[in-house]
């Protein structure tokens, strides 16, 4: 596999494959050619992708640099070396990665209205051909949470796909894997995108490159400030990155949780207006040059501070206790495994740390 044979497959399309493989680009590529604060080292208004970002994948950072195509654009702002980023976007596209096989042929890109047609249509099929967790034919979704240390009965919204395609490269997977699926909604409650997680039929992560990914969704469509709501919000919210994570606060503290799905979108999620006070149930990252506080550290900490100046009470809380040897982070996921109900903290305790933060 060659840069050469992925070049042209990716050109028209840069822009929706940087908003899949690196989310936190989204709020520039929705404005493209505005300047926006880094999504690597922050600021006010010091970065921008070109306006042809489709055509090109190039950005620019006033601070870290010029970024021509799209696999610079990947390899800064997720911090991967090329070989990485090259895999990433082949995977992608579909596009064959045995040596010597030729790229596939560009076809004339579609009209937008016809895509955004086919996305949806994808979307809605899913959903439909899903079925509850709690269906007999759905034992690989329940086994799965049971081994991640889950044992509450999960809420309607998760459901399970007993089929879903799967593609390594240019290659489907024989019969696709069953996989347990979630609706993620925009800050408004609409429908924007699907999340997948592909397991095998004894109920273990499938054994792929990426077992969790997000469905493409039409170019209308936000997911910037939205989540996968697991329940219904009442005044209080707790809120938690992964979803097996966010099913833990829920079994562990009883509050209504959404999964904001990753820390970019954690960091952006808006709240419904009855919400009155918010609980981010915070991964503990390991720190790295990006994030040198650690990736969900720092997105907490900022979700926390806008939400005070729209005036709802938040606090964000991290797992006590040391990041394992050989672990990038420590979760919520982990605490309900180690300690049980007894390692989450009380709604009267949040409270009363609010109060002394006021």
């Amino acid at each position: 596999m060659k840069a050469e044979e992925i070049r042209p497959v990716a050109r028209g399309r840069w822009g929706e494959i940087l908003a899949a493989l690196a989310p936190h680009l989204i709020p520039a590529l929705e404005r493209k050619g505005r300047h926006m604060p880094c999504p690597v080292h922050g600021g006010r208004d010091g970065y921008r992708v070109f306006k042809d970002v489709d055509e090109t994948g190039g950005s620019v950072c006033n601070t870290c640099g010029v970024f021509p195509d799209g696999f610079a654009t990947l390899m800064w702002a997720n911090g991967w070396d090329f070989p990485t980023a090259l895999r990433a976007v082949a995977g992608y596209l579909c596009v064959g990665t045995s040596t010597g096989r030729p790229a596939r042929k560009v076809k004339p890109e579609p009209q937008k209205g016809e895509d955004d047609e086919k996305l949806r249509q994808a979307l809605n099929r899913v959903w439909n051909e899903s079925i509850p967790i709690m269906d007999r034919d759905a034992e690989p979704a329940r086994l799965y949470l049971a081994r991640r240390g889950i044992s509450i009965r999960p809420p309607e919204t998760i459901r399970f796909h007993p089929s879903l395609a799967y593609y390594d490269g240019d290659k489907k997977a024989a019969g696709g894997y069953p996989a347990i699926i979630a609706m993620v909604t925009g800050a408004q409650g609409n429908p924007v995108t699907i999340h997948r997680t592909y397991l095998t039929p004894d109920g273990k992560k499938a054994p792929v490159e990426s077992p969790k990914k997000l469905m493409a969704y039409p170019k209308d469509r936000r997911i910037v400030g939205g989540a996968i709501r697991l329940v219904e919000a009442g005044s209080v919210l707790a809120v938690a990155e992964g979803l097996e994570t966010s099913l833990a606060v829920l079994e562990g503290t009883g509050l209504p949780v959404w999964c904001a799905v990753n820390a970019y979108l954690l960091e952006h999620l808006v709240p419904p207006e009855s919400v009155r006070r918010v609980i981010v149930f915070a991964d503990k990252d390991r720190a790295t040059e990006q994030h040198p506080r650690g990736h969900g550290q720092e997105a907490a900490r900022r979700l926390v501070q806008r939400l005070w100046e729209m005036g709802i009470k938040a606090s964000a809380i991290v797992p006590a206790g040391e990041i394992p040897p050989g672990q990038k982070s420590l979760d919520w996921l982990d605490i309900l495994n180690r300690d049980g109900k007894a390692g989450f903290p009380t709604l009267r305790s949040v409270e009363q740390a609010i109060r002394r933060v006021a």
